[in-house]
């Protein structure tokens, strides 16, 4: 059986920190958490889990505060968390099981990171992180800001899942790093340009993210997922700038990196839908329904187009049309997954009335 290392970085998280230490602490065989300067009862907090807390002076560099953290471990694998993490009792049960059995040739296991969950703990937006690593690799995290575990060798998928479980955090804060290193005179690579375009982005500042989604993309050396992404983010942009041309022009573009994604096919459906173009938004809606949803994609996964809401609006298309029938039919596909959903319960009233009086008066 593995030995596993948990390594983390922290600060001022006493409101989260003892939840995500007692969610891995029968799993992991040593904690290291490095400080990089809390205020609150994080240390104290920390202490009563592991003797081995670290001090590292913030320097705006989250690579250089996971290297420091990764330098302290000692056992054959390294897990690492972020405070507001934690592991639920099913994935716990999972990586126990994984922990007895790894095959030791395996330099990374990746794993499912649930970002947002809904109220009914149904997963809306996932993606995969290299979480369990081999430490003997010296593998490196990369990037000030929005850092990566850089690996390679042989990678194992598992199906266990980090749920992400925040409280609180500063929202400015990466948007700050980024702005002083501009300020600095400091020349961003392609993956800071894009990640910068989001701090941008989430604040609101949207004809400057354009700005830089448009350099991202034009640097022509993103990674393929995130050259999606930026033009789903340039879609949502000139959607809110009301330019329908360049919104479609990004959506469209994002064909050039891959296959359609079900989320881009059910961007396409609403459009057509709100222009009254109702074949056009069945073809685009009716394709989401049909593509698999990826299984070993590092990049977000927006789970409610790969599986009811393309459902739900087959059904206010085939409802406009007049196709009652079909209606029916995908609003109760959609319910599979989404049972206490308002508008799909209203949808199966008005449609079960329906086709009761199409049948009467037949």
């Amino acid at each position: 059986m593995i030995t596993i290392s948990l390594c983390m970085i922290v600060k001022n998280e006493e409101e989260t920190i003892a939840r995500c230490l007692d969610s891995v602490k029968d799993l992991v065989d040593e904690m290291i958490i490095v400080d990089t300067g809390s205020t609150d009862k994080t240390k104290e907090i920390v202490s009563k889990y592991t003797d081995r807390v670290f001090d590292f002076p913030w320097v705006d560099d989250f690579a250089a505060a996971r290297n420091f953290a990764f330098s302290f471990a000692t056992m054959d694998y390294i897990f690492w968390l972020d405070a507001d993490d934690i592991l639920k009792e099913r994935d716990f049960e999972q990586f126990f099981k994984l922990k007895k059995t790894l095959n030791p040739s395996i330099d990374s296991v990746t794993m499912h990171y649930h970002l947002m969950l809904d109220e009914n703990e149904n997963v809306i937006s996932s993606l995969r992180r290299n979480r369990l690593v081999k430490r003997k690799n010296n593998f490196q995290w990369i990037g000030a800001v929005h850092e990566y575990l850089e690996v390679w060798g042989n990678i194992h998928h598992s199906d266990i899942a980090v749920t992400h479980s925040s409280m609180q955090h500063d929202s400015d804060r990466n948007l700050r790093i980024y702005e002083n290193r501009l300020s600095k005179g400091e020349k961003f690579s392609p993956r800071d340009l894009y990640y910068f375009a989001n701090e941008l982005f989430e604040h609101k500042k949207i004809e400057v993210a354009i700005d830089y989604y448009k350099q991202f993309l034009s640097t022509k050396k993103g990674w393929v997922e995130d050259n999606i992404s930026a033009c789903g983010r340039l879609a949502e942009c000139f959607d809110v700038l009301g330019d329908r041309e360049s919104e479609m022009h990004f959506i469209l573009k994002s064909f050039e990196y891959d296959s359609p994604r079900a989320d881009f096919c059910c961007r396409l459906g609403y459009r057509f839908l709100h222009t009254n173009q109702l074949q056009q938004a069945l073809f685009w809606y009716r394709l989401a329904t049909q593509l698999e949803k990826p299984t070993e994609n590092l990049g977000i996964v927006n789970h409610a187009c790969w599986t009811w809401l393309p459902h739900l609006q087959l059904c206010v298309c085939y409802s406009q049309l007049g196709n009652y029938g079909l209606a029916y039919k995908h609003n109760e596909i959609a319910r599979k997954y989404k049972p206490d959903h308002p508008s799909i319960l209203h949808n199966k009233k008005f449609l079960e009335s329906t086709l009761k009086k199409q049948k009467n008066n037949s």
